[in-house]
């Protein structure tokens, strides 16, 4: 019942706070693209959040926990947050004055990949019983280097650059693109340390990261 009330306070709680910093910007609810985000980014959001209740609660555990005990993490995690908020209220107001407009068509391939990105988030949770949103090594964890992690070695940052990559377009922003510029550089940072942490905690990632050699963008890095 805890972790109920945790996972659905958190999640309130968290659309209440995209849903304030994008249409209030934007002047109006009427804001067609920032609706057609807030159900790309919702309804799989709650769905997945089902599935793990009912399935893995000690995932859905641990998907909750942000307490991150890595300064860099730490900085990382601070440092993205304005980007999105910057993302969020800057395609709000340009919806607002109408600073740029993006095509239809490129909103429903943005739509397709970034609900693309999703499924690749859900598979990486399916492989890796291990994943977590804090920089740690579990108790008892091993190395996962099968299905996406044997293609790059953090597929959830692939997904999540994806993902995010798609958001200003989704809302209809080529202005807010901006706010995204600097995101695979903040992941590349935040990946830097992580395997820091794993290959001096983690038996046999050495090992692996020389099995598998791309990061997070295959025959890129």
């Amino acid at each position: 019942m805890k972790l109920l009330i945790t996972a659905v306070s958190k999640m309130i709680l968290g659309m209440a706070a995209i849903c304030l910093i994008l249409f209030l910007p934007a002047g109006t609810i009427h804001y067609e693209n920032g609706l057609l985000f807030c159900a790309l980014l919702f309804i799989p959001m709650i769905i997945v959040g089902i599935i793990l209740f009912v399935k893995d609660k000690e995932l859905l555990a641990k998907r909750l926990n942000n307490k991150e005990k890595e300064n860099t993490q730490k900085a990382v995690i601070l440092i993205s947050s304005f980007e999105f908020l910057g993302c969020f209220v800057c395609a709000g107001l340009d919806y607002r004055f109408g600073w740029t407009h993006i095509p239809g068509v490129i909103v429903i391939i943005a739509s397709v990949m970034f609900f693309a990105a999703y499924l690749m988030y859900a598979e990486v949770m399916r492989e890796n019983a291990y994943l977590s949103r804090v920089v740690e090594v579990q108790k008892n964890q091993k190395v996962v280097s099968t299905g996406l992690y044997g293609v790059v070695r953090h597929p959830m940052y692939a997904a999540t650059l994806l993902l995010f990559s798609m958001m200003p377009i989704v809302l209809g922003s080529w202005a807010a693109l901006a706010f995204m510029a600097g995101l695979p550089f903040i992941l590349a940072k935040r990946i830097q340390n992580e395997e820091q942490v794993l290959k001096a905690g983690l038996d046999g990632y050495e090992e692996y990261t020389k099995k598998v050699k791309y990061r997070m963008i295959p025959f890129i890095w």
